[in-house]
């Protein structure tokens, strides 16, 4: 009964390490901006490192845990010392900084406070020493470091770090509404507005209307600027918008309409696909409705 307690215990572990590692590789940026908010690293490029680091190790666990071997003397440990230090993290974050945004655990696939992922921890680790009194020894002095060094070695390779100094997006990583967005991942809309602007506002009660009529847009994110009286809860009210926002100064509004507000900007993994200065629904419609 052991043997198949033992090994079910395994995959289950190993597949929640590895789904954990998964869930970053697929979305790394929002943890970066995590490591960022909280002060762990200064730069976009340190943290992209950590975070990949961080992806490795969390792969090497998940396949160690489900193969049977050295499980007491490292893999184990390892893994409770592992968790530990991140449920002391994220106690640190939940009650000292006071953040309950999504901890970036599993990254965007699963959102979870502190709080929970410290649950969500403690389970682990109680499952991981019920693993300890199950689990058979097998010593291997081969497999294990060289799947940790392989793990490290396809994360960067098929999850390189890429500068994001030349997208002139990647400052704008908190959204009223949503908390922490990584815009440089996926496919989404930002749409600059001017809440005093009888175009923007225009612009902004068509868009609540093709998001309600369909569910193909993209993602979308507004940057809005306030000069008048018009504030954003009166915006809201006129025009229904209610899409995650961040509010931006003159010169950022400036620098990033045309001629003349709104604009929108078709934002496709870190890179500005297409500008678009008018006949929007149109182009939205040619865009997405067919996706």
């Amino acid at each position: 009964m052991k043997p198949k307690l033992g090994l079910l215990l395994r995959f289950i572990l190993g597949g929640v390490f590895l789904f954990s590692a998964y869930t970053k590789f697929i979305s790394p940026g929002l943890t970066e901006i995590i490591l960022i908010d909280h002060g762990i690293v200064s730069t976009r490029e340190t943290a992209a490192l950590v975070v990949r680091l961080l992806i490795s190790f969390e792969f090497a666990l998940g396949i160690l845990l489900i193969l049977p071997y050295s499980l007491k003397t490292i893999v184990i440990p390892t893994s409770i010392l592992f968790l530990i230090i991140f449920t002391g993290y994220l106690g640190y974050t939940g009650f000292i900084l006071k953040d309950t945004q999504n901890c970036g655990c599993f990254g965007e696939m699963i959102k979870m406070s502190p709080l929970e992922s410290i649950i969500k921890n403690i389970v682990l680790i109680l499952l991981l020493i019920l693993l300890f009194k199950f689990s058979n020894e097998k010593r291997n002095y081969f497999i294990t470091p060289v799947a940790a060094i392989l793990c490290v070695a396809v994360v960067f390779v098929f999850l390189p770090i890429n500068s994001q100094k030349e997208f002139k997006f990647a400052i704008y990583t908190n959204f009223e509404g949503e908390g922490r967005v990584d815009l440089s991942n996926g496919e989404k809309l930002l749409v600059i507005l001017n809440l005093e602007c009888d175009h923007c506002q225009n612009l902004a009660k068509e868009l609540s209307v093709l998001e309600n009529q369909t569910n193909k847009l993209p993602k979308l994110y507004a940057l809005l600027f306030k000069e008048g009286n018009v504030t954003v809860d009166s915006f809201k009210t006129m025009t229904k918008f209610n899409f995650p926002y961040h509010m931006i100064g003159m010169n950022e509004f400036l620098n990033l309409i045309g001629q003349s507000p709104p604009r929108i900007y078709w934002l496709k993994d870190g890179k500005v696909k297409e500008i678009w200065d008018g006949d929007f629904q149109k182009k939205l419609l040619q865009n997405f409705s067919s996706k």
